[in-house]
């Protein structure tokens, strides 16, 4: 499974480096995906998420990451931390496994690729609910071209397990210290983070 994780996100950042001529740099966006790439990750994984990044010289790291919470209070603060250098173009690729019957607890993978390599880490949530029994909702942020500076909530996943749920707004993304109130709604919160250092 990690093999064939490696090979789609090797894919997935060959096939968005052709099509991006953006010259803007460090910044990072949600990936626009073919149908075809939308297939692969489909295939593949429960949930995905794909970033394309650009930076300049000055950075050389990133790390990436999922921190878990319940009810609004932070649980877990690193699930699947990797740390990879990087340099000019990239993408970082979040997805989760389908869960079967055998496995209760879910498997988180994330993929960093840029300058012809790609790092990739998989981890399981060993502390998880009956995730299965809960609704659940994803989403990423929708701004074009996002600053990297300082921590960087891309996407986070949300689970409830009674009651109406909605996905975190804009808001939240564009400034999660001032809305981390919001978590408190779900039972299950998590959110995939990224930091980009010199």
């Amino acid at each position: 499974m990690n093999r064939l994780f490696m090979i789609v996100a090797l894919l997935l950042f060959l096939l968005s480096a052709c099509s991006n001529n953006d010259s803007k740099s460090n910044i990072i966006s949600a990936a626009e995906l073919t149908e075809r790439e939308k297939a692969l990750l489909s295939t593949i994984s429960d949930k995905s998420f794909v970033f394309d990044f650009n930076i300049d010289s000055e950075y050389k790291v990133v790390s990436a990451w999922i921190e878990k919470y319940e009810f609004g209070e932070m649980v877990h603060n690193k699930i699947s931390p990797m740390t990879t250098p990087v340099e000019g173009d990239g993408s970082i690729i979040f997805v989760t496994s389908k869960v079967n019957a055998n496995q209760q607890q879910p498997t988180f993978n994330i993929g960093v690729s840029g300058n012809g390599s790609t790092g990739s880490i998989s981890g399981l949530d060993t502390t998880s609910y009956d995730l299965d029994s809960m609704s659940s909702v994803w989403g990423s942020f929708q701004e074009e071209n996002k600053s990297i500076e300082g921590e960087v909530v891309l996407a986070s996943i949300c689970y409830v397990s009674d009651g109406p749920m909605r996905s975190l707004t804009t808001d939240f993304y564009n400034d999660v210290d001032g809305h981390m109130n919001k978590l408190e709604n779900y039972d299950v919160v998590y959110l995939l983070k990224a930091e980009f250092k010199k």
